[in-house]
C-alpha cells in the first residue's frame, strides 16, 4: 500500500519552436527523460506542439486523435507513464478549442479537457490577448483516475477561478493539475499566488507546466512550472529555462494536512455551496 500513497510527479517545461515535429520529438524525449527518473505521472506545458497566440491556433491545429495525439499516446504506453499532454490547439468541425488529452499507461485516452476559461484580459499598456477571437470554450469538468488518486485537469486561465478546483477537491480528486503559459505581466503577479490559494484552499496537490521562456516569441511564457502542496508551499519550482522538475506527492500528508485542519468536515453547508451544474 505504501508504494500507492506516494509517487513522483515531473513536470516539462518544453522550450516550444515554430516547428511542430521538433516540438513532439522534444517532448518524447522529456517525457522518457522523466519516466527514466521514476516519475509515473509527467505533465507537459500548455500550447506544446505550437506557439501560443491567436494568428497560430488554426495553422497548427489537428484533430484528436491525430498527430500529437499519437506522439502522446506512444510515448505514454512506451514509458509506462499517466501523460497528461498539456494542450495543443483543437479543430473539431469549424470550431477550434483548446485540449489537453491525457494518457494512461498502457496508451489509451482517459479524458479530453477543452479549457472552460478563455483567457480575454485587457490590462491597459502591458497586454492585451483576446482567445475568444479564434477558440470556444469546452464545457466539460475533467477528472481521471490512477491507482494513486484522483486528479483534476484544468488549462491556464482555469486556474483563476476557484470553483472549478473546489468541485474537482468535493468530487475527490487529490491532485490539480493546470497546463498554462501565464506571460510577463500576469505571470510575476499572480502565476503562484493562484497555485497556493487552489491547494490550501483544497488540501490538495497543485501542479502547473508552463513552456520555457521565449523571449523571442509574440507572446512570453513566464515560465516557472511549479508543485505546491496541501498545506500551500511551494515543493519544487523551475526557473525560466527548459527544464523537467520533480516533486514527491504524499497522500499520507495531504490526509495529516486534513486532519489537522479539518475545514472539509467544518464547512457551513447549511449556509452555502459551490455545486457543478453539468456533470464532467
Amino acid at each position: 500500500v505504501s508504494a500507492l500513497i506516494r509517487f513522483s510527479l515531473a513536470v516539462v517545461q518544453l522550450r516550444v519552436s515554430k516547428i511542430k515535429a521538433d516540438n513532439l520529438g522534444r517532448a518524447q524525449k522529456l517525457v522518457k527523460e522523466a519516466a527514466g527518473q521514476g516519475a509515473k505521472v509527467v505533465v507537459l506545458p500548455e500550447c506544446f506542439n505550437s506557439p501560443y497566440g491567436t494568428g497560430f491556433f488554426a495553422e497548427y491545429a489537428e484533430k484528436i486523435p491525430g498527430e500529437s495525439t499519437r506522439v502522446l499516446s506512444e510515448a505514454a504506453r512506451d514509458c509506462g507513464v499517466y501523460l497528461v499532454g498539456g494542450s495543443i490547439p483543437e479543430k473539431d468541425g469549424e470550431k477550434l478549442y483548446n485540449t489537453c488529452s491525457v494518457f494512461g499507461p498502457d496508451g489509451k485516452l482517459l479524458v479530453k479537457h477543452r479549457k472552460i476559461h478563455l483567457f480575454d484580459i485587457d490590462v491597459p499598456g502591458k497586454i492585451r490577448f483576446q482567445e475568444s477571437e479564434t477558440l470556444s470554450p469546452g464545457n466539460r469538468l475533467s477528472m481521471f483516475e490512477t491507482p494513486f488518486c484522483k486528479v483534476g485537469v484544468g488549462i491556464c486561465y482555469d486556474i483563476r477561478f476557484a470553483e472549478l478546483a473546489h468541485i474537482y477537491a468535493k468530487k475527490g480528486c487529490q491532485l490539480l493539475v493546470y497546463p498554462g503559459a501565464f506571460n510577463m505581466t500576469t505571470g510575476p503577479a499572480h502565476w503562484e499566488l493562484l497555485q497556493r490559494g487552489r491547494a490550501v484552499d483544497n488540501q490538495v496537490y497543485v501542479a502547473t507546466a508552463s513552456p520555457a521562456r521565449d523571449e523571442s516569441a509574440s507572446y512570453v511564457a513566464w515560465g516557472h512550472s511549479s508543485v505546491v502542496n496541501p498545506w500551500g508551499e511551494v515543493i519544487v519550482k523551475a526557473g525560466p529555462e527548459e527544464s523537467v522538475v520533480y516533486a514527491d506527492i504524499d497522500l499520507q500528508y495531504l490526509a495529516d494536512v486534513r486532519q489537522q485542519i479539518p475545514i472539509t468536515t467544518q464547512r457551513r453547508n447549511d449556509l452555502y455551496s459551490v455545486n457543478s451544474v453539468q456533470e464532467g
